[in-house]
């Protein structure tokens, strides 16, 4: 009987004129290969890298220019592959490359222009506002760079969005029965809305699924005539009807207050008189009732209806996140709240116009910790002309508005710190202030590579504005004299730095964890040796946001030398066990929501850079040994949320990341079957975040962040 293969190579890619390497994809058999690959008879260390299919490899290895052919042994089935290290190959593959990436770029720059042209002939008539020049030419830039998205849907283009609708969207078509069937009281100020609109929201909520429902309308003393004929007409519709009309004009605070007096139900749902539920919407929110009577606040997912009645820009929300929610009202709508929590926090807030929901989501999410994110769209926000949906400037009051509902949040929780509006969105971020600088002690692993250290440690003793921190360098078997010499010479200089040995074999997790014992601080900072300090309030920023109860850690934007992002936080799931966002954007790239310019709740961050309380460190028993090289910042994260506490992202601080060059690469099968022991490890103990990532929404794509599959 024929022998199975362990592995077959079908493609080869030789790459490179001065500095020749060659790459194999293929399929394999066999959860761990080891092929052996010689070149003229010198075997050559080669670096095997999973595919997206996990029955698909490749293997890349360095070559030397002046050797000629390359033999790759499957020493199990004794079957050999040879190739041939030529010049004028290596010359063309290059030559094509670059034609290839240049006619892309070609391409992608016609494709924008003509969607560009467009855009600003519909939207401005081409008199663009100077203060969004800027922001659209990085738009541009970003979209020419980034060309390559064939596999994925755009959710912010129209066309892409409606094709994922179409394929993927569909509503439940069988309806349970459910046991629970509580009233649930739909709030909707009016004033001088159009009579088309107002019918077609309320005959959206009257078409839904669920139909224990009443709606309470509150014309704020409307001036226009055919808004009042038009509620008069829904009176008598239907008898779930009920309608109030203000004799004076109140403002939406007032006008919503008064539908929640007058309802009757055990929840709330908040509706805008122009906007439209999907049909099952209130059933989804029930159904979630069912299967938890305790919760008291319910939120969706939501989109927009454009003025040709198109589907569009939609926001695929994380589950509650509560610095991002500091950061900007995410929550919007659909949202339905225990009737009795709204009247515990004293309703909408007057003077708040606005920013009303905003600073009733944050009053009532200080109140209860039983909320629950629905990760489907149910609600439609329309686009009409005066709207914030469709540009925030008609409301720019909203902004300010905003500032001050955080600003008097941080108030009620007694936290000290400041509330500022990122000057490149309509976002919001908030510094904590520290009545004193706590002792942080920041643990920098080297092995070698002094050069490297030096650039690090020099940048972060010239650069930092934070002055209560003590250097705990963790020397991991280093051997050069230049090594030593460096550390000698930082002992002399700075009296708050200190090395101490971890002379054993190379375990990440270990060295950090012996070197915690060893420190001082009230705050523990995870700092690689391959990084540089840019910010100097890089620890102030980082110590702030760790400092409060409900945070884990904190990691600020990392960025590789280029200026191009390295991490932008981490996502459980994303191309298997879990990988860093935004990787390769521009630094000026503001990220889907704000993601890369304004505080963010990720599952994870990094710990080339991480900052957490010493005694949180404690709590979860630091970073898993069992983890030697990956996946134990990923582990640490995920034991922190385990136990309650949120990560969290911050962009306003950012350093640069070498990454790894002390350590090297795994590339050799030794190093590659110690991953996989490693990631199979994470897949057992993790496997419910990496199937379901709390703060990453599940109809973005697994392979590519916020994208949506084709």
């Amino acid at each position: 009987m024929a022998k199975e293969k362990n592995f077959e190579i079908k493609k080869v890619y030789l790459f490179g004129v001065k500095n020749p390497t060659i790459t194999f994809e293929g399929t394999k058999n066999v959860d761990i290969i080891e092929p052996k690959i010689y070149e003229d008879g010198v075997e050559l260390e080669y670096a095997i890298n999973p595919l997206p299919d996990k029955n698909e490899f490749s293997i890349v290895s360095t070559l030397n220019k002046s050797r000629s052919t390359i033999r790759v042994f499957d020493k199990k089935n004794n079957k050999v592959y040879t190739y041939k290290n030529f010049l004028l190959r290596r010359v063309m593959t290059k030559f094509l490359r670059k034609f290839s990436r240049l006619f892309q770029i070609i391409r992608a720059v016609f494709i924008t222009l003509g969607k560009g042209i467009v855009f600003f002939w519909k939207k401005y008539h081409f008199l663009v506002p100077p203060k969004l020049w800027k922001k659209y030419f990085n738009d541009f830039k970003a979209r020419v760079r980034y060309r390559d998205t064939n596999s994925y849907n755009n959710p912010y283009n129209v066309e892409e969005y409606n094709k994922w609708i179409a394929k993927y969207e569909k509503e439940d078509e069988k309806i349970e029965e459910l046991k629970y069937k509580p009233l649930i009281s739909v709030l909707i100020p009016v004033y001088n809305i159009g009579k088309e609109y107002l019918f077609d929201c309320i005959n959206s909520i009257l078409d839904q699924t669920y139909t224990n429902f009443e709606i309470c309308l509150v014309d704020d003393c409307s001036t226009n005539k055919e808004t009042k004929d038009a509620l008069k007409e829904l009176e008598s519709k239907d008898k779930r009807i009920r309608v109030k009309y203000r004799k004076e004009n109140g403002h939406i605070s007032v006008a919503t207050n008064d539908a929640l007096k007058m309802a009757k139900g055990e929840f709330v749902s908040l509706v805008d008189d122009d906007d439209l539920l999907t049909k099952n919407a209130l059933y989804e929110v029930v159904k979630a009732l069912n299967k938890n009577k305790k919760l008291d606040f319910i939120y969706s997912d939501e989109d927009k209806i454009n003025v040709r009645g198109r589907r569009c820009d939609p926001n695929f929300k994380p589950d509650f996140s509560p610095d991002t929610l500091l950061s900007l009202n995410y929550i919007c709508h659909l949202t339905t709240i225990r009737k009795s929590l709204v009247e515990k926090v004293g309703g909408f807030e007057v003077g708040l116009e606005g920013a009303q929901d905003y600073d009733l989501f944050l009053k009532c999410t200080e109140k209860t910790k039983n909320i629950y994110h629905i990760p489907k769209i149910l609600y439609h926000w329309r686009m009409v002309e005066g709207s914030t949906s469709m540009v925030i400037d008609n409301k720019s009051y909203a902004v300010e508005k905003g500032k001050t509902a955080i600003e008097n949040a941080l108030k009620r929780r007694k936290i000290d710190g400041t509330v500022s509006v990122n000057e490149k969105t309509t976002y919001y971020i908030v510094d904590y202030k520290l009545k004193k600088e706590p002792l942080v002690s920041i643990i920098i692993p080297t092995r070698d590579y002094a050069d490297t250290t030096r650039v690090c440690l020099e940048s972060l003793y010239s650069k930092t504005s934070y002055k209560n921190f003590e250097v705990i360098l963790a020397n991991n078997n280093s051997e050069k004299e230049e090594t030593f010499k460096m550390f000698e010479e930082f002992k002399k200089k700075y009296k708050n730095f200190r090395v101490v040995d971890a002379n054993y074999e190379f375990n990440y997790a270990k060295i950090n964890n012996d070197a915690v014992k060893e420190s001082k601080g009230e705050y523990i900072c995870l700092l690689n040796n391959d990084t540089e300090v840019i910010s100097p309030d890089w620890l102030t920023k980082l110590v702030g946001y760790a400092s409060q109860e409900h945070v884990g850690c904190v990691g600020p934007k990392l960025l590789y030398p280029d200026t191009t992002v390295q991490h932008g936080g981490v996502i459980i799931g994303l191309g298997g066990v879990a990988s860093h966002a935004y990787i390769g954007s521009p630094r000026v790239d503001l990220g889907d929501y704000g993601r890369l310019c304004v505080p963010y709740n990720y599952s994870g961050v990094t710990a080339a850079c991480l900052v957490v309380k010493k005694s949180k460190f404690l709590e979860v028993k630091g970073l898993e040994e069992d983890l030697k090289v990956a996946y134990n910042d990923i582990d640490f994260d995920l034991k922190l949320i385990d136990k309650g506490y949120y990560n969290v992202f911050i962009p306003m601080v950012e350093l640069y990341h070498y990454e790894s060059k002390s350590r090297g690469y795994d590339t050799t099968s030794e190093k590659y079957k110690r991953f996989k022991i490693e990631e199979d490890y994470m897949f057992k103990k993790w496997d419910k975040y990496i199937k379901y990532d709390p703060f990453y929404n599940p109809n973005y794509a697994k392979n590519a962040w916020f994208k949506l599959d084709k």
